[in-house]
Parts: structure tokens; C-alpha cells; sequence
């Protein structure tokens, strides 16, 4: 079966030349590519659609709150396509349920496997995008009150052990499992126990959730 996309964006060149990329490939049939975040919404509220492709910056309704809609009203899983002048929303949208954040700039191939990551219940959060979000975040720590940086996470630590506040921090960092289990010379099977504890601690679902609470003291959806 193949999986069924939509593509959001304002763009005509790139609404049209996603299209393309994307039905050069079996496994996906592009149902519709429309122009707004609203379009979206109020297609996949008519049709089954398994990925909704959505550019950020959009009229009428843009990807963020597309991305609220959806996840509200909808099974359509948001996959955000991005730019980098877009890092302000990053956040945002993963909090209102987004389940990937990817460059407009990649190839095709790593949009391909992003859409099928998604499609199969896990998140994709490029490297570069998390890496913008916590630049980000320090840039603005740096600009209020000129105090002393303090790379401490802005949460309560007391409900965590050390190992799991170490995993936390290597999560934010972007390590995937077994490069936690190898800086911490534990194996990869304990460092995903350890995860699964913060998980059921936090009441996340997913990783991504854990770097953006311990990057700014707040959760994800």
C-alpha cells in the first residue's frame, strides 16, 4: 500500500517540484498539493491522508497552526518543511504535534526516508534544526540581564537520577542511542531502558519531546 502525501506550501516552484520529486518514487501517491494551511486542514478532513507535507510560512493559516488543526481534528501526521530563516517556530510546532522538522534543502531521498520515518511512528529532527533551536535559545538567554550563562536545565532535576539527567542532556545534544550508550560506556539496551523511564516520568511519548523540556523547561505535545 502505498503512503498517501499532501504537499502545503505558497510556493508554486516548490509546491510543484515536490510533487514531481515525490511521485518519482513507488511507495508514494501524492494526493494533492495546495497552496495554504487551510487548504490542508480541509482536505484531509475529506480525505484519509497518511503525511501532510507543510511548508511554515503560509496565508490564510500557516504550517504551525496546520499543524495544531490537523492534530486535532485529523490521523494526518505533519511533517514540516522548513527553512532556516523559519527557526522561530520550531517549538511551537512540535508542541502543537508535529512529527518531523526537515530542511526544504535536503535530497530527495532523505525527504523520502523522513516521510517514511513519520509514517511509521517515530520523529525526524534534523541535526541542524535542533542545533539552530538551542543556538536559538541561548542567543535569547544572552541578551536578557547579561547573567552569568548557566547551561543547567530549567526544570525541576529532583524527580530524575543522574544517569537519567545525563541522558537527558545528550538527548538535547541530538546523540542518537548508541552514541549515549558509548559516550556513557553503558549498553545501548540500558541506555534505552533509561529512556523509557523518562518517558513514563515526563508523560512524553517521544524523544524529541525530552531535548525541547530540558532545553527550555517546557513540554511538547
Amino acid at each position: 500500500m502505498k503512503i498517501k502525501v499532501i504537499i502545503a506550501d505558497d510556493n508554486s516552484f516548490v509546491r510543484e517540484g515536490m510533487r514531481i520529486i515525490l511521485s518519482t518514487f513507488g511507495e508514494f501517491e501524492v494526493l494533492a498539493a495546495v497552496e495554504d494551511g487551510q487548504a490542508a486542514v480541509d482536505y484531509c478532513e475529506r480525505h484519509e491522508v497518511d503525511i501532510a507535507l507543510l511548508d511554515v510560512q503560509m496565508p490564510n493559516v500557516n504550517g504551525v497552526e496546520a499543524t495544531r488543526l490537523l492534530c486535532e481534528r485529523t490521523a494526518t501526521k505533519p511533517l514540516i518543511l522548513t527553512t532556516f530563516d523559519d527557526d522561530a517556530f520550531i517549538k511551537e510546532a512540535i508542541q502543537y504535534g508535529a512529527k518531523g522538522y526537515l530542511l526544504k534543502n535536503n535530497d530527495p531521498e532523505k525527504i523520502r526516508d523522513a516521510i517514511k520515518t513519520v509514517y511509521n511512528g517515530h520523529h525526524v529532527l534534523q541535526d541542524t534544526v535542533l542545533d539552530k533551536l538551542k543556538s536559538g535559545l541561548a542567543a535569547a538567554e544572552e541578551s536578557s540581564k547579561a547573567e552569568k550563562r548557566d547551561e543547567s536545565p530549567k526544570f525541576d532535576r529532583s524527580g530524575f537520577t543522574d544517569r537519567e539527567l545525563d541522558i537527558m542532556e545528550l538527548i538535547a545534544k541530538g546523540l542518537t542511542n548508541k552514541e549515549i550508550a558509548q559516550r556513557l560506556f553503558i549498553s545501548e539496551g540500558t541506555a534505552a531502558n533509561h529512556i523509557s523511564a523518562i518517558l513514563g516520568k515526563l508523560g512524553f511519548t517521544h524523544r524529541t519531546q525530552i531535548a525541547i523540556y530540558y532545553l527550555t523547561g517546557e513540554a511538547g505535545k
